[in-house]
């Protein structure tokens, strides 16, 4: 079997806070919601609805360096990047929820791109690519 990034752990401040805003934001999907008793840990993953792929492990931060963690796991760079094949109607929903948009769509040799914060400030490309 070839190899694959399978998940990809995004630190938050709680589990069901972030379930759901990206339910509600990015219409995501919880994959798997498993309680892990004996660690005091669920093993939550989501993901785009109907999709395949790598998802994401929402990790609920404990301690401080962890805390501190919350919304700067890439030091303020573009963390994660989502495909649409519909940005401007991607974006006016996300404007409609409040969602803050970093950056207006522009043009790129990859396609359309604008970036987004999601609700602990990690900031995601929202890319449409060419047709």
């Amino acid at each position: 079997m070839p190899r694959r990034i399978a998940h990809v752990t995004l630190v938050v401040g709680d589990y069901d806070e972030a379930i759901a805003w990206y339910r509600r934001a990015l219409g995501f999907e919880v994959r798997e919601d498993t309680p892990l008793p004996d660690a005091g840990k669920r093993w939550v993953t989501i993901g785009p609805e109907g999709g395949a792929g790598p998802t994401l492990v929402l990790g609920r931060a404990t301690g401080p360096a962890q805390v501190a963690a919350i919304g700067h796991q890439t030091g303020g760079r573009v963390f994660l990047f989502l495909e649409t094949d519909d940005i401007n109607g991607d974006l006016g929903r996300l404007r409609d929820m409040g969602v803050r948009i970093v950056r207006e769509p522009m043009r790129a040799d990859y396609g359309t791109v604008a970036v987004f914060a999601d609700l602990y400030g990690n900031l995601w490309d929202l890319i449409e690519r060419p047709r």
